[in-house]
């Protein structure tokens, strides 16, 4: 195969966040799929380039089910790249599987046993998701109902980057589509629109020009009823939000624009604002130009999209209740850095240092087999599960000089089944790196019993975790200079993939393994 196309893409179906304990069986429909992946030429900014794509579409298809449902998704790879919800079939090269060769196929089993709102599914190698996603929509099980009034309709908004030219030597050139969506809609009525960040590095504040939302659900799980004008939302999440048509008869920009939480220093992020059209339907003379949400945060407005992510909770209802573990037996601490790293083979057979990213000062490098088989057939050599945290003032303007450096490592944390895990996500300034990192737990969703934004005090600061309605997601961001606390039941067995939803910061290591 010609070098230009050795990089590999693996799960199609990455799908799945969590979609499903793939030990238990589960009664409903069984839907099936199939996905044909190849290049497709695209027109956006006055120039045409190929993507790879599926089904023809970007974003991709829409996977409609019902709450208990399985779904056979049947992925046909006439692309020129390899490719790779039971563990081997997660999708995380060199994790769980090897890719799907071109010319091939492969069919993922997806059982959608506690999923009930939005989730969904996405490439997961080399940045490929950018242009291989799209939204499963979960609706509620056969015979039951939304817990909110049933909406007058819905749309789903996947928002996306558009990287002109080669993504992987643009990846800091995000455009805009230059043909505007636009969403009609009738006055009075109530829609919901389902909301995927499928961006590859960007947190993003949205909101619509003088009407409110209704925060529903998130990442698969319903919560309380939030009212808010404005949501952010991370890489890998999803937000169900009801928006009520009741304003003036005319046209309104929905808008999103990039959240940076990194130094206000660092000014050379995306500023442009991706807008959309909601118009209403009838008889009226359009405005010269849609109005501009007022109500969306700027760029830097770290209180604003701290604000919004901690009032977040859970619907912890009789007929949806939570179950926090409260006996907690594994219990760790991360810490989630930016670092340089020594490669020995990335300047003509010379060591160089290079920007790396890394989890307890380990950045992860892939292994020569993929770790599930590994693990399944005892081979030795593979992995360690060694993965100690060191301490030091996390949040410290100055440090000394070596302590940015990180090592290599491939590894491992083991867990027993059915054990109570509590992680302690401890983000650090090292190398003024301090950000968000939204966090992504492949296998499961958990529990956000609490954060903060200062170094995490193991003494006074679990005395303030929210036991009793945590938000249950599947990725949520350690915010800058701070801490996140996330509790799970280890009860799907398997080799599971954790990392920053971040891509670049995957690619530079900041990503590890549970089983």
């Amino acid at each position: 195969m010609n070098s230009k196309y050795t990089l590999l893409l693996e799960i199609i179906v990455g799908i799945m966040l969590l979609a499903g304990q793939f030990f238990c069986m589960v009664e409903g429909d069984v839907h099936y799929y199939d996905f044909v992946l190849k290049e497709k030429n695209f027109t956006r900014l006055c120039s045409t380039k190929s993507m790879l794509v599926v089904n023809g579409s970007f974003p991709g298809p829409v996977i409609r089910v019902h709450k208990g449902d399985t779904v056979f998704v049947n992925v046909h790879n006439q692309g020129y790249y390899g490719q790779p919800r039971n563990p081997w079939s997660d999708g995380p090269e060199y994790i769980t599987q090897c890719p799907i060769q071109p010319g091939t196929n492969f069919t993922y089993e997806v059982i959608f046993s506690e999923e009930e709102g939005t989730v969904w599914w996405h490439a997961h190698s080399d940045w490929t998701q950018a242009s291989i996603h799209g939204a499963i929509v979960v609706l509620p099980s056969i015979g039951s109902a939304y817990l909110f009034p049933k909406p007058d309709g819905e749309e789903v908004v996947v928002l996306a980057s558009w990287y002109k030219g080669n993504l992987k030597e643009l990846v800091d050139e995000s455009m805009q589509d230059d043909t505007t969506y636009r969403w009609t809609v009738d006055y009075g009525k109530t829609y919901l629109l389902r909301v995927v960040n499928a961006l590859t590095n960007a947190d993003l504040f949205f909101a619509v020009s003088q009407h409110n939302f209704r925060l529903v659900g998130m990442d698969g799980h319903y919560t309380k009823p939030i009212a808010t004008s404005y949501i952010m939302i991370s890489p890998g999440q999803t937000k169900d939000i009801l928006l009520t048509a009741n304003q003036s008869l005319g046209h309104y920009y929905m808008a999103s624009r990039q959240f940076s939480s990194e130094d206000s220093a660092i000014t050379g992020f995306d500023h442009v604002n991706a807008t959309a059209i909601l118009q209403y339907s009838g008889n009226y003379t359009a405005p010269s130009s849609p109005s501009f949400p007022s109500t969306l945060p700027m760029y830097l407005d770290f209180y604003a999209a701290l604000k919004f992510t901690k009032s977040i909770r859970s619907l912890a209802s009789r007929d949806h209740p939570v179950n926090v573990p409260l006996n907690i037996t594994t219990r760790m601490f991360i810490t989630a850095s930016m670092n340089s790293a020594i490669c020995k083979t990335c300047s003509e057979g010379m060591e160089a240092e290079i920007i790396a990213t890394s989890l307890n000062n380990i950045s992860w490098t892939n292994p020569r087999i993929d770790v599930l088989q590994a693990y399944y057939k005892n081979i030795s050599g593979v992995y360690t599960t060694d993965f100690p945290p060191s301490f030091f003032n996390f949040t410290a303007d100055e440090f000394p000089d070596n302590m940015s450096l990180t090592v290599l490592g491939t590894k491992v944390k083991v867990l027993d089944y059915n054990e109570s895990v509590e992680i302690v996500y401890q983000g650090t300034n090292l190398l003024t790196g301090s950000m968000n990192h939204p966090v992504h737990l492949h296998g499961y969703s958990f529990y956000v019993v609490g954060t903060g934004v200062t170094n995490f005090n193991n003494e006074t600061d679990p005395k303030e975790f929210n036991l009793v309605d945590p938000p249950e997601v599947t990725t949520f961001a350690v915010p800058r200079s701070g801490w996140v606390a996330l509790r799970f039941v280890a009860k799907n067995p398997g080799v599971w993939f954790w990392h920053c939803h971040y891509d670049r910061h995957m690619s530079w290591g900041m990503n590890s393994l549970y089983s």
